[in-house]
Protein backbone atom coordinates (compact mmCIF):
# COMPACT_ATOMS: atom_id res chain seq x y z
CA UNK A 1 0.00 0.00 0.00
CA UNK A 2 1.21 3.49 -0.86
CA UNK A 3 0.93 5.76 2.16
CA UNK A 4 0.70 9.52 2.36
CA UNK A 5 4.23 9.50 3.78
CA UNK A 6 5.43 7.67 0.66
CA UNK A 7 3.85 10.43 -1.44
CA UNK A 8 5.41 13.13 0.74
CA UNK A 9 8.82 11.51 0.24
CA UNK A 10 8.33 11.63 -3.54
CA UNK A 11 7.20 15.25 -3.35
CA UNK A 12 10.34 16.11 -1.39
CA UNK A 13 12.51 14.47 -4.07
CA UNK A 14 10.70 16.21 -6.92
CA UNK A 15 10.26 19.62 -5.27
CA UNK A 16 12.63 19.91 -2.27
CA UNK A 17 11.27 22.10 0.51
CA UNK A 18 14.63 23.90 0.79
CA UNK A 19 13.85 25.51 -2.57
CA UNK A 20 10.88 27.42 -1.15
CA UNK A 21 10.99 31.13 -0.50
CA UNK A 22 11.31 32.10 3.18
CA UNK A 23 7.76 33.45 3.35
CA UNK A 24 6.23 30.34 1.79
CA UNK A 25 4.49 27.43 3.55
CA UNK A 26 4.49 24.35 1.30
CA UNK A 27 4.07 20.79 2.54
CA UNK A 28 1.46 18.81 4.42
CA UNK A 29 -1.42 20.93 5.69
CA UNK A 30 -3.79 18.20 6.83
CA UNK A 31 -3.85 14.42 6.75
CA UNK A 32 -2.43 11.32 8.43
CA UNK A 33 0.98 10.35 7.00
CA UNK A 34 0.18 6.67 7.64
CA UNK A 35 -3.08 6.75 5.63
CA UNK A 36 -3.23 4.98 2.30
CA UNK A 37 -3.22 6.92 -0.98
CA UNK A 38 -4.57 5.45 -4.21
CA UNK A 39 -5.91 8.59 -5.96
CA UNK A 40 -4.42 12.08 -6.13
CA UNK A 41 -6.11 15.19 -7.54
CA UNK A 42 -3.83 17.99 -8.76
CA UNK A 43 -5.05 21.61 -8.82
CA UNK A 44 -3.58 25.10 -8.69
CA UNK A 45 -5.85 26.23 -5.84
CA UNK A 46 -7.65 24.72 -2.89
CA UNK A 47 -11.06 26.33 -3.29
CA UNK A 48 -14.55 25.02 -2.60
CA UNK A 49 -14.90 23.65 -6.13
CA UNK A 50 -11.63 21.67 -6.12
CA UNK A 51 -12.28 20.42 -2.57
CA UNK A 52 -15.69 19.16 -3.71
CA UNK A 53 -14.08 17.58 -6.78
CA UNK A 54 -11.54 15.79 -4.59
CA UNK A 55 -14.12 14.47 -2.13
CA UNK A 56 -16.73 13.51 -4.70
CA UNK A 57 -14.08 11.80 -6.84
CA UNK A 58 -12.95 9.69 -3.88
CA UNK A 59 -9.41 11.10 -3.94
CA UNK A 60 -7.15 10.49 -0.95
CA UNK A 61 -5.01 13.59 -1.55
CA UNK A 62 -5.60 17.04 -2.97
CA UNK A 63 -2.20 18.31 -4.09
CA UNK A 64 -2.28 22.02 -4.87
CA UNK A 65 0.23 24.64 -5.96
CA UNK A 66 -0.94 27.43 -3.65
CA UNK A 67 -0.90 26.75 0.12
CA UNK A 68 -4.31 27.27 1.70
CA UNK A 69 -2.79 28.66 4.91
CA UNK A 70 0.30 30.85 4.82
CA UNK A 71 0.15 33.82 7.16
CA UNK A 72 -2.08 35.51 9.69
CA UNK A 73 -4.21 32.44 10.42
CA UNK A 74 -5.95 32.68 13.80
CA UNK A 75 -8.90 30.35 13.28
CA UNK A 76 -10.07 27.44 11.18
CA UNK A 77 -13.67 27.73 12.32
CA UNK A 78 -16.17 26.32 9.85
CA UNK A 79 -17.79 29.73 9.71
CA UNK A 80 -14.76 30.80 7.63
CA UNK A 81 -14.10 29.74 4.05
CA UNK A 82 -10.75 28.11 4.78
CA UNK A 83 -12.01 26.42 7.94
CA UNK A 84 -15.00 24.99 6.07
CA UNK A 85 -12.75 23.59 3.33
CA UNK A 86 -10.37 22.00 5.83
CA UNK A 87 -13.22 20.44 7.76
CA UNK A 88 -14.72 19.01 4.57
CA UNK A 89 -11.37 17.51 3.57
CA UNK A 90 -10.78 16.01 7.01
CA UNK A 91 -14.27 14.49 7.17
CA UNK A 92 -13.80 13.14 3.65
CA UNK A 93 -10.44 11.60 4.65
CA UNK A 94 -8.67 13.56 1.92
CA UNK A 95 -5.26 15.00 2.77
CA UNK A 96 -4.11 18.43 1.60
CA UNK A 97 -0.54 19.15 0.46
CA UNK A 98 0.97 22.18 -1.32
CA UNK A 99 4.04 22.44 -3.56
CA UNK A 100 4.49 26.15 -4.20
CA UNK A 101 7.71 28.11 -4.74
CA UNK A 102 9.65 24.89 -4.18
CA UNK A 103 7.92 23.66 -7.37
CA UNK A 104 8.56 26.97 -9.14
CA UNK A 105 12.33 26.81 -8.91
CA UNK A 106 13.03 23.28 -10.20
CA UNK A 107 13.97 22.69 -13.82
CA UNK A 108 10.57 21.24 -14.70
CA UNK A 109 8.59 23.72 -12.58
CA UNK A 110 6.01 26.33 -13.51
CA UNK A 111 8.35 28.66 -15.41
CA UNK A 112 10.28 25.77 -16.91
CA UNK A 113 7.07 24.36 -18.34
CA UNK A 114 6.10 27.66 -19.98
CA UNK A 115 9.62 28.02 -21.42
CA UNK A 116 9.32 24.50 -22.83
CA UNK A 117 5.99 25.24 -24.49
CA UNK A 118 7.48 28.35 -26.10
CA UNK A 119 10.42 26.21 -27.35
CA UNK A 120 12.97 28.57 -25.82
CA UNK A 121 16.68 27.86 -26.26
CA UNK A 122 19.63 29.11 -24.17
CA UNK A 123 17.38 28.76 -21.13
CA UNK A 124 18.59 30.18 -17.81
CA UNK A 125 17.00 31.21 -14.51
CA UNK A 126 16.18 34.85 -13.86
CA UNK A 127 17.18 34.50 -10.20
CA UNK A 128 19.09 31.41 -9.10
CA UNK A 129 18.30 29.85 -5.74
CA UNK A 130 21.18 28.16 -3.86
CA UNK A 131 20.76 24.90 -1.96
CA UNK A 132 22.66 23.40 0.95
CA UNK A 133 25.30 21.92 -1.38
CA UNK A 134 26.18 25.35 -2.75
CA UNK A 135 24.81 24.71 -6.22
CA UNK A 136 21.59 25.82 -7.85
CA UNK A 137 18.34 24.28 -6.64
CA UNK A 138 17.58 20.71 -7.67
CA UNK A 139 16.63 20.55 -11.32
CA UNK A 140 14.72 17.29 -11.30
CA UNK A 141 14.04 14.75 -8.58
CA UNK A 142 16.77 16.23 -6.39
CA UNK A 143 19.63 15.53 -8.81
CA UNK A 144 21.27 18.96 -8.44
CA UNK A 145 21.46 19.51 -12.21
CA UNK A 146 19.55 21.52 -14.80
CA UNK A 147 18.25 25.08 -14.92
CA UNK A 148 16.95 26.10 -11.52
CA UNK A 149 15.76 29.24 -9.76
CA UNK A 150 12.89 31.69 -10.15
CA UNK A 151 11.73 32.51 -13.67
CA UNK A 152 13.40 31.73 -16.98
CA UNK A 153 15.04 33.55 -19.86
CA UNK A 154 15.63 32.19 -23.32
CA UNK A 155 15.48 32.78 -27.04
CA UNK A 156 12.50 32.07 -29.30
CA UNK A 157 13.05 29.71 -32.25
CA UNK A 158 12.40 32.69 -34.53
CA UNK A 159 12.03 36.38 -33.82
CA UNK A 160 8.42 37.52 -33.99
CA UNK A 161 6.27 40.52 -33.16
CA UNK A 162 5.04 41.29 -29.68
CA UNK A 163 1.48 40.94 -30.93
CA UNK A 164 2.05 37.51 -32.45
CA UNK A 165 3.76 36.30 -29.29
CA UNK A 166 0.75 37.45 -27.28
CA UNK A 167 -1.52 35.51 -29.67
CA UNK A 168 0.65 32.42 -29.25
CA UNK A 169 0.29 32.68 -25.49
CA UNK A 170 -3.47 33.06 -25.82
CA UNK A 171 -3.51 29.73 -27.69
CA UNK A 172 -1.20 27.95 -25.22
CA UNK A 173 -2.93 29.07 -22.04
CA UNK A 174 -6.37 27.93 -20.88
CA UNK A 175 -8.95 30.65 -21.54
CA UNK A 176 -9.76 33.15 -18.81
CA UNK A 177 -11.91 36.27 -18.66
CA UNK A 178 -8.88 38.54 -18.40
CA UNK A 179 -7.16 37.18 -21.48
CA UNK A 180 -3.68 38.45 -22.31
CA UNK A 181 -2.70 42.08 -21.62
CA UNK A 182 0.26 43.69 -23.36
CA UNK A 183 2.37 46.78 -22.73
CA UNK A 184 4.27 47.69 -25.89
CA UNK A 185 3.81 48.19 -29.63
CA UNK A 186 2.12 45.32 -31.50
CA UNK A 187 4.80 45.23 -34.23
CA UNK A 188 7.78 45.41 -31.87
CA UNK A 189 10.27 42.64 -32.72
CA UNK A 190 11.01 40.22 -29.89
CA UNK A 191 13.44 37.31 -29.68
CA UNK A 192 14.81 37.14 -26.12
CA UNK A 193 12.11 36.31 -23.58
CA UNK A 194 12.01 36.51 -19.81
CA UNK A 195 9.12 34.84 -18.03
CA UNK A 196 7.87 33.95 -14.59
CA UNK A 197 4.83 31.76 -13.98
CA UNK A 198 2.59 33.33 -11.36
CA UNK A 199 3.15 36.76 -9.81
CA UNK A 200 6.40 38.21 -11.13
CA UNK A 201 6.58 41.96 -10.65
CA UNK A 202 9.21 41.40 -7.94
CA UNK A 203 11.61 40.39 -10.73
CA UNK A 204 11.09 43.44 -12.96
CA UNK A 205 14.41 45.00 -11.94
CA UNK A 206 16.46 41.82 -12.39
CA UNK A 207 19.22 42.28 -15.01
CA UNK A 208 18.07 39.19 -16.92
CA UNK A 209 14.59 40.73 -17.27
CA UNK A 210 15.92 44.18 -18.19
CA UNK A 211 18.08 42.62 -20.92
CA UNK A 212 15.15 40.78 -22.53
CA UNK A 213 12.86 42.00 -25.29
CA UNK A 214 9.70 40.98 -23.45
CA UNK A 215 8.74 39.86 -19.95
CA UNK A 216 5.82 37.45 -19.54
CA UNK A 217 4.30 37.09 -16.08
CA UNK A 218 1.12 37.60 -14.04
CA UNK A 219 -0.41 39.99 -11.52
CA UNK A 220 1.47 43.05 -12.79
CA UNK A 221 0.33 46.00 -10.71
CA UNK A 222 -0.18 49.49 -12.11
CA UNK A 223 2.82 51.30 -10.64
CA UNK A 224 5.52 48.64 -11.11
CA UNK A 225 4.35 47.99 -14.68
CA UNK A 226 4.13 51.68 -15.54
CA UNK A 227 7.54 52.44 -14.07
CA UNK A 228 9.12 49.51 -15.92
CA UNK A 229 7.70 50.67 -19.26
CA UNK A 230 8.70 54.29 -18.66
CA UNK A 231 12.22 53.20 -17.71
CA UNK A 232 12.41 51.09 -20.86
CA UNK A 233 11.65 54.13 -23.00
CA UNK A 234 14.69 55.93 -21.60
CA UNK A 235 17.20 53.22 -20.75
CA UNK A 236 15.94 50.20 -22.64
CA UNK A 237 14.01 47.28 -21.27
CA UNK A 238 11.32 44.75 -22.09
CA UNK A 239 7.77 45.02 -23.28
CA UNK A 240 5.33 43.44 -20.83
CA UNK A 241 2.80 40.64 -21.25
CA UNK A 242 0.46 40.01 -18.32
CA UNK A 243 -1.44 36.71 -18.25
CA UNK A 244 -3.69 34.96 -15.76
CA UNK A 245 -1.87 33.78 -12.65
CA UNK A 246 -3.93 30.57 -12.56
CA UNK A 247 -3.50 29.88 -16.28
CA UNK A 248 0.28 30.32 -16.26
CA UNK A 249 0.64 27.79 -13.44
CA UNK A 250 -2.07 25.35 -14.55
CA UNK A 251 0.18 24.37 -17.47
CA UNK A 252 2.60 22.84 -14.94
CA UNK A 253 0.05 20.38 -13.56
CA UNK A 254 0.43 17.94 -16.47
CA UNK A 255 4.20 17.85 -15.93
CA UNK A 256 3.75 17.33 -12.19
CA UNK A 257 1.21 14.57 -12.81
CA UNK A 258 3.56 12.75 -15.19
CA UNK A 259 6.39 12.90 -12.65
CA UNK A 260 4.14 11.59 -9.88
CA UNK A 261 2.84 8.75 -12.07
CA UNK A 262 6.41 7.67 -12.81
CA UNK A 263 7.40 7.74 -9.14
CA UNK A 264 4.13 6.22 -7.87
CA UNK A 265 3.05 3.64 -10.47
CA UNK A 266 0.29 2.21 -8.28
CA UNK A 267 -1.38 5.57 -7.69
CA UNK A 268 -3.91 7.24 -10.00
CA UNK A 269 -3.09 10.91 -10.59
CA UNK A 270 -5.76 13.24 -12.02
CA UNK A 271 -5.40 16.87 -13.13
CA UNK A 272 -8.35 19.09 -12.30
CA UNK A 273 -9.83 20.84 -15.32
CA UNK A 274 -11.72 23.33 -13.14
CA UNK A 275 -10.89 26.99 -13.78
CA UNK A 276 -10.04 28.62 -10.45
CA UNK A 277 -9.09 31.99 -11.91
CA UNK A 278 -11.15 34.42 -9.76
CA UNK A 279 -12.54 36.51 -12.63
CA UNK A 280 -15.75 35.48 -14.41
CA UNK A 281 -16.22 38.16 -17.07
CA UNK A 282 -14.96 41.53 -18.29
CA UNK A 283 -16.74 44.50 -19.81
CA UNK A 284 -14.65 45.89 -22.68
CA UNK A 285 -14.82 49.68 -22.93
Amino acid sequence: MTTLQNVLDVIERLWPARGAEEWDAPGLLSGDPSAGVSRILLAVDAVAATVDEAIEGDHDLLLVHHPLLMRGVTTVAESTAKGAMLARLIRGECALVAAHTNADVVETGTSGRLAELLHLSEVAAIAERPTSNGHGGDGHAGDGHGVTGLGRTGVLPEATTLGELARTLAQLLPATAGGVRVGGEYDRRVARVALCGGAGDSLLAEPAVRDSDVYITSDLRHHPASEALETARIAGGPALIDVSHWASEWLWLDTAAAELRTALPGVEVVVSELRTDPWDFVVVQ
